[in-house]
């Protein structure tokens, strides 16, 4: 069923992550910068989208060896903060993503160090008009698919800024395995596929994702995008523990629509040992309201393994919801309207 629904076959995209890893991995090797990045105090990527979402991972992949601030900024303008001890990486897969550009503008503006990571376009027009480095990632996927590509360039471009010292080495090898492993099983469409079993479970309902900031709550974010995108289906997003401080108690009201929601626990053995207790004590309370509630925790001997491994599962948990939705999960036709509707509108 799924070729049918699947012309641009997304599928092969979410298959390739792991091949996609490997390649964005001889990439950033190659990658050579032209200026020297000096005095550099704070990062912060410009982006929307799967753009952004490649400086979210190294957030979270790599904070253990980040010396400085490292901030995503999703939006038209930078920081008031932001100067020219400021490394600035504009990261837009098509190259024209307005916002990105108006970021640009603002970080020229501010004296920033700056970089760039896209296929082409405006963007990469731009930083070499103004003589700014400028790495060139593989074009033809949707942004969504390109998460390889995404951040680990960057995070290669941000070592060889001396911003960043990488612990790729420790554990790529084996989340590329990991994934190699995890796809045979994810990719088949029948009951012995978990990814395909809980599809079936969600995809007339709307997911409610809830995770651990310090650890899954990037993960979060992503899983609520990849649904919204590639299954056309509204999913919602909340970290603990901020959660357990406003949101929980919204699970008290309008009970006739808790039938429809259905919350997704994203769980890893490096949670909080705190946020662990009010997981499990949120889980009896939503449970109590009689809320549908499923725990994911991916297996693995280190974080970004399992990490990488529920990034990977999320993607093919939104392809089957698409898929038994009858839904072609590539187009975005709402977005390509809303840009379209955007440039009559200067």
């Amino acid at each position: 069923m799924s070729e049918r629904f699947d012309p641009e076959n997304m599928f092969g995209s979410i298959w390739d992550f792991p091949e996609n890893l490997t390649e964005a991995l001889e990439l950033g090797e190659k990658i050579s910068l032209n200026h020297a990045y000096r005095h550099i105090q704070n990062v912060v990527v410009a982006g929307m989208g799967g753009s952004a979402i490649g400086g979210d991972v190294i957030s979270v992949l790599e904070k253990d060896n980040l010396d400085v601030p490292f901030v995503v900024c999703r939006g038209y303008s930078l920081p008031n903060w932001v100067n020219e001890n400021t490394l600035v990486v504009c990261s837009s897969y098509s190259g024209n993503t307005e916002e990105t550009l108006s970021a640009l503008d603002d970080a020229v503006s501010k004296n920033a160090q700056i970089c760039g990571i896209t296929t082409g376009g405006k963007i990469a027009d731009k930083l070499k008009e103004l003589n700014k480095d400028v790495v060139i990632i593989p074009s033809g996927l949707q942004p969504r698919a390109a998460l390889a590509f995404s951040f680990v360039p960057m995070a290669k471009c941000l070592e060889k800024a001396g911003v960043l010292t990488l612990s790729f080495g420790d554990w790529m090898d084996s989340a590329i395995e990991t994934i190699i492993q995890a796809r045979e099983i994810y990719s088949k469409e029948n009951d012995k596929n978990p990814v395909y079993e809980l599809a079936q479970q969600i995809h007339d309902r709307i997911p409610v994702i809830y995770a651990d900031n310090s650890t899954l709550g990037v993960a979060a974010i992503r899983l609520k995008g990849q649904i919204c995108e590639n299954a056309k289906m509204l999913a919602y997003h909340n970290e603990l523990p901020e959660f357990n401080h406003n949101e929980i108690v919204g699970w008290e009201n309008n009970p006739d629509i808790f039938e429809k929601l259905f919350v997704l626990w994203l769980t890893d053995a490096n949670d909080n040992p705190r946020v662990k207790h009010r997981q499990e004590i949120t889980q009896d309370i939503l449970n109590e309201a009689g809320v549908d509630q499923y725990v994911l925790e991916m297996t693995g001997n280190l974080f970004q393994e399992r990490f990488l491994h529920m990034i990977h599962y999320g993607d093919w948990l939104s392809y089957w919801c698409a898929i038994l939705h009858g839904t072609d999960p590539s187009p975005v036709v709402k977005i390509s309207r809303l840009k379209e509707e955007l440039s009559k509108r200067p």
